[in-house]
């Protein structure tokens, strides 16, 4: 496990804004500060702007938890973001997410889905993260599935767990876990191409 670049926050050094962020979240459906949050509340602006975002996009979108965190997965194998990936397995095996799915994502690979949603979630999510774009196969697919309010909800996630990501890779933030998200050698370039 990587040192972490960024000490311990000291919450008796908090200004009145910092404080207001910390009790904001703590009180909020986390429960807790922890991880890219904890980052963020150096910053303590970006932290209330950045937390409202993120609670929005995983508890108060359009989009069923399943989809959600399917969506939250995939981000978090294409950035190989380790704590992000322990926190949500839990939450997708809640959500009623297999762990054959689970698995194959973790390792880059296309699950097989048996509901139609779940694989527009994948499609699009994947080829957004991979390609940089979404095709109008995979669009159409997810419009379909989810409407036009849920494929910009199911952007929003893609691109606030992105954030997380880039925060847990740069300030190198990882989590002692049971849970393993696997080291692969596949290119990126490759990511949730072949099938598991």
């Amino acid at each position: 496990m990587k040192q972490p670049r960024l000490p311990e926050l000291d919450l008796s050094t908090f200004s009145e804004k910092q404080a207001e962020v910390y009790k904001t979240i703590e009180n909020g459906p986390r429960g807790r500060v922890a991880g890219p949050l904890r980052i963020w509340m150096r910053n303590p602006e970006l932290a209330e702007h950045a937390q409202a975002l993120g609670q929005y996009a995983r508890f108060d979108s359009c989009l069923p938890p399943r989809l959600s965190e399917l969506a939250i997965l995939v981000t978090a194998r294409y950035w190989s973001a380790q704590f992000e990936w322990v926190h949500h397995v839990p939450s997708a095996r809640k959500a009623k997410i297999a762990d054959d799915i689970i698995n194959a994502i973790s390792y880059a690979k296309r699950p097989h889905f048996t509901d139609s949603s779940m694989q527009a979630v994948f499609d699009y999510c994947a080829e957004l993260h991979r390609d940089k774009l979404v095709s109008d196969n995979n669009y159409e697919n997810a419009i379909s599935s989810l409407g036009t309010a849920g494929v910009i909800d199911l952007t929003a996630i893609c691109g606030y767990y992105t954030l997380i990501s880039m925060t847990i890779k740069a300030f190198n933030i990882e989590d002692i876990s049971d849970i393993i998200l696997p080291d692969i050698t596949l290119d990126q370039s490759d990511y949730f191409l072949s099938d598991y």
